[in-house]
């Protein structure tokens, strides 16, 4: 990122060092830091990603950025480079979850995510049904190869869209693995707004299930911790399952079409995923029938 570092550098008037950060997929992440010890994380976004449905444009997402920091979940948004398509971040000093962690943290993550579900509205929406449909296009466009399987579990996804009622829409995240939770002092803040969009918050609960592989009753718990009652139960556990069969084909598409990390297995991702979809709709037909009755 030299280019980069010296429009930080040139911004902040004094050099900088930079310090890769691994963990995200797609864009490029870094601390940087001054001589006299101030330190931003550096985000800069891959107009590719986007390019290939993996994330939100580019200025939707510097926007949905700056809103969630104004809910003081999402991280302070420093400065904006837009001819690089770089963001200056505020640096978050704390604890980075793992899936192993959100179980034992259900209660701070809910109160998370409320908080940022009370935002402003983000600038663009979401749906998870649609991104499928998108993701599903595009891997018989490219013919990109997704797990054995996986076109006979559709009819069962068209069984969950026909069940999930319209709800008011809020910001939501989308994305939330655990790893995009910094857990400071005693509340936890939300990172990275690639896939950001006003949605149904039932999804968001379900997607961190999903991520953090929680069972049905640790899932009730997160539903619970949100909702006040268990009336979302079984709506958060069939956005679980979409989350999983959809994001599988994430993984799909990132591996046939952009440049992949060599330490990460991209189809061993997916056919995880699908294989924990594939698990959870033994299940479907009940969890249809009890979003229905509600």
């Amino acid at each position: 990122m030299p280019d980069v570092i010296e429009l930080v550098s040139d911004w902040a008037g004094r050099p900088v060092s930079q310090t890769p950060i691994k963990g995200g997929l797609s864009h490029l992440i870094a601390k940087v830091e001054t001589g006299d010890g101030e330190r931003w994380l550096l985000r800069v976004l891959d107009p590719a990603v986007c390019a290939a449905g993996l994330g939100i444009p580019i200025d939707q997402e510097v926007e949905n950025t700056i809103r969630a920091a104004e809910t003081g979940v999402g991280p302070k948004v420093i400065h904006h480079f837009p001819e690089a398509h770089a963001l200056l971040i505020e640096y978050l000093d704390g604890i980075t979850l793992n899936a192993g962690q959100i179980s034992k943290n259900l209660e701070k993550v809910a109160i998370a995510c409320r908080r940022l579900h009370a935002g402003s509205r983000f600038v663009n929406d979401f749906s998870i049904f649609d991104k499928l449909r998108e993701f599903r296009a595009r891997c018989h466009t490219h013919d990109l190869g997704v797990p054995h399987g996986y076109d006979d579990v559709l009819p069962a996804i068209a069984d969950i869209e026909r069940a999930i009622p319209a709800v008011p829409t809020v910001p939501c995240h989308n994305d939330l693995l655990a790893e995009n939770f910094i857990a400071q002092d005693d509340e936890i803040r939300i990172v990275d707004y690639q896939l950001s969009g006003n949605n149904d918050p039932a999804f968001e609960l379900g997607d961190i299930a999903a991520e953090a592989d929680l069972d049905p009753d640790q899932t009730a718990h997160l539903a619970r911790a949100y909702f006040s009652n268990g009336d979302h139960d079984s709506r958060v556990r069939l956005f679980q399952i979409m989350s999983n069969v959809t994001w599988t084909l994430w993984f799909s598409v990132h591996h046939g079409l952009l440049v992949r990390q060599a330490d990460f297995d991209y189809e061993a991702e997916a056919a995880g995923k699908f294989a924990r979809a594939v698990r959870d709709l033994d299940g479907v037909g009940r969890l249809i029938d009890d979003v229905r009755r509600h």
